[in-house]
């Protein structure tokens, strides 16, 4: 995180003895990555993290992969994703290689349980719906249009209204990262501030609000998910019995509306739209935008080849200035090693047009996806075919 935090109670002094009124201790608990070199918070607990009652192994998580490993263009409509029950469990696989998983999930209600991943952070792009996110460091509300980021190791929850029975109350594209998600490298300046070229600031950067201190002694479960799979893990506390907390490294929110695009005189590369980056993969974010604005210019993206990388977009709305055929909820992948462009006719529409209200998320990453095969009735087969203009 680019700037420091904190919420609830704090003694003046790290690493001291913090008493609770009616005698005994605060117990101190320090979360971060990159062992005790990279970002970390200061968690006070009523009682001590470490209180287990029993752990079980639940289950490994395995994608089946899509059993035809021809390279082609692809495109999948989540939107037939059926609403399920947990928005952590639940989640439908789409795409996924070392580095990452993209999966969807359209979750009916909250989870019984608390979520806490432990091999990997998680972007999450809210596509439809809204919520509290719950977790150690407060909460924090989230709406359509939202980067939910959750750093590994953090015990949370997503609180979702009630929907109508059988419907989803929300849905969730979920990018999981084995490094460490963070913003560019080059928004920063030396002190670790956001610069003026950025497309976003600290003022946009939502972090908790409200920390909300659990005072509860019972059986309370956490699934983590950690070295591959699922483990049933039983606390004798509520988990989030936080009384305050400061630091760097905490659960955050970024409204792709707040994202400010960088345009130009003449088409800008992929980069431009950069909004967070990780070990293997970069996201972008395409907003509604004034379009290039040199007399000749092309506003669409010109034919080019992932010669490194594969990319995946999800189309936010059902606008996107180089494409036909997609929908609200559309993904495509155009892998590596295959060119890309525009769609027949687009390059011809988009002469002379001056705005673009097109909403999408884009992944790129460096090394190959695998196609899950769990969304392979989703899959529209002519996608592949519909570069050809008879």
């Amino acid at each position: 995180m680019p700037f420091y935090h904190r919420l609830g109670n704090l003694p003046r002094k790290r690493h001291t003895a913090f008493q609770r009124e009616g005698g005994g201790l605060y117990h101190e608990h320090l979360m971060g990555n990159l062992g005790f070199s990279g970002p970390a918070s200061l968690l006070y607990h009523l009682r001590r993290p470490t209180a287990v009652i029993s752990a079980r192994h639940m289950a490994q998580a395995v994608i089946e992969e899509d059993p035809d490993p021809a390279l082609r263009l692809r495109h999948f409509q989540l939107m037939a994703v059926r609403p399920a029950e947990s928005p952590t469990l639940d989640r439908t696989p789409v795409l996924f290689n070392a580095d990452c998983t993209i999966s969807f999930v359209a979750p009916r209600a909250t989870d019984p349980f608390f979520y806490r991943n432990g091999q990997g952070d998680e972007i999450v792009y809210v596509a439809e719906g809204q919520g509290v996110l719950e977790s150690e460091f407060g909460e924090l509300p989230f709406t359509s249009g939202d980067y939910v980021v959750v750093p590994r190791g953090i015990v949370h929850r997503y609180r979702l209204p009630g929907p109508a029975p059988g419907e989803a109350a929300c849905r969730l594209l979920v990018v999981e990262g084995a490094g460490h998600v963070r913003p560019p490298k080059r928004y920063y300046n030396e002190f670790g501030q956001l610069e003026k070229h950025s497309p976003y600031c600290e003022r946009d950067l939502r972090p908790p609000e409200k920390l909300v201190t659990h005072d509860k002694e019972g059986e309370f479960r956490v699934v983590v998910k950690q070295r591959g799979g699922y483990h049933d893990v039983l606390l004798d506390h509520h988990p989030l019995d936080v009384v305050g907390w400061d630091g760097f490294y905490y659960p955050f929110a970024l409204s792709i509306h707040d994202f400010e695009p960088i345009t130009g005189s003449l088409h800008q590369p992929p980069p431009v739209h950069q909004t967070f980056q990780s070990d293997g993969f970069v996201l972008c974010s395409f907003v509604p935008r004034m379009l290039d604005y040199h007399p000749q210019a092309i506003p669409v993206p010109y034919n080019h080849s992932n010669v490194d990388s594969d990319e995946v977009i999800f189309y936010a709305n059902d606008q996107f200035t180089s494409r036909k055929g997609i929908a609200f909820g559309s993904l495509t992948l155009h892998p590596g090693g295959l060119p890309h462009g525009p769609h027949p006719g687009r390059v011809e529409e988009s002469l002379g047009k001056k705005r673009t209200e097109e909403l999408a998320v884009m992944v790129d990453t460096f090394r190959p996806l695998k196609v899950a095969a769990s969304v392979l009735t989703m899959e529209d087969p002519e996608y592949v075919r519909s570069w050809l203009t008879s």
